[in-house]
Formats: structure tokens, C-alpha cells, sequence
């Protein structure tokens, strides 16, 4: 099972930025998926997920109203749109994948990792 998660970089306050995660070796459909964040002296944090449809999403707080998940089944990829971006959104973040049918998990709930991508938010 792989998941590789792209598209991190560095970015100003305010700003925007798309990841994307390519997911292979597994029946996509059948699991729903999470984006999850670690900042430097904190613990990993939720940040969003997706059913398997694409029709049912759920996110943190922090991030309600300036991110967006979707999937695209024919393409096994799932995205995480992040826009008006702020310094304490700064951390690795990670796609991780579950067979799971809530979608409020927490970070042990997920069967399966990829390897995070660098997202850095300058003040």
C-alpha cells in the first residue's frame, strides 16, 4: 500500500496551496481518507476527512471555511485545498487512509500513512 502526498511548499500569509495524495496498491473506493498535520512540539492533529462517495466531509475547526477535501475515484487521488492560509497552519501533513465509516477519527483510527509533505506559512 502506498500513499504519496505532493504539492507542499512555502507561502505567505494569505495565501493558497493544493495537496494532493496518490493513492496506490489498495481498492480505493472502500476507504475513506484523512489529512492530518504534526507542528514542530505538538501532537498530530486532525484536520480533515472524506467518505468513501466524496459526499460526506468533516473538518477541524481551525480549518472550517478556509479548507476543502475532495477525492476523485477514477484517479485514486484525494486533495486538500487550503486557502487563506495562516503561520500556525505551518507543519508536515499527512494523508492517511481508513476502513472506518465514521469520520470524526483520530490518528489511530487510520489503517494506513503516507509519507507527509512540508507545508510553511511565512508571517
Amino acid at each position: 500500500v502506498q500513499l504519496q502526498a505532493f504539492g507542499g511548499g512555502v507561502v505567505q500569509t494569505g495565501g493558497s496551496l493544493r495537496l494532493s495524495c496518490k493513492v496506490s496498491k489498495l481498492h480505493f473506493a472502500d476507504y475513506a481518507f484523512g489529512w492530518l498535520r504534526l507542528a514542530p512540539g505538538k501532537e498530530r492533529e486532525f484536520v480533515a476527512a472524506i467518505s468513501r462517495s466524496g459526499f460526506s466531509t468533516y473538518y477541524a475547526d481551525s480549518v472550517k471555511g478556509r479548507f476543502t477535501m475532495s477525492r476523485d475515484n477514477a484517479k485514486n487521488t484525494v486533495y486538500l485545498q487550503m486557502n487563506s492560509l495562516k503561520p500556525e497552519d505551518t507543519a508536515v501533513y499527512y494523508c492517511a487512509g481508513s476502513t472506518r465509516y465514521a469520520l470524526n477519527m483520530g490518528p489511530s483510527e487510520y489503517d494506513y500513512w503516507g509519507q507527509g509533505t512540508q507545508v510553511t506559512v511565512s508571517s
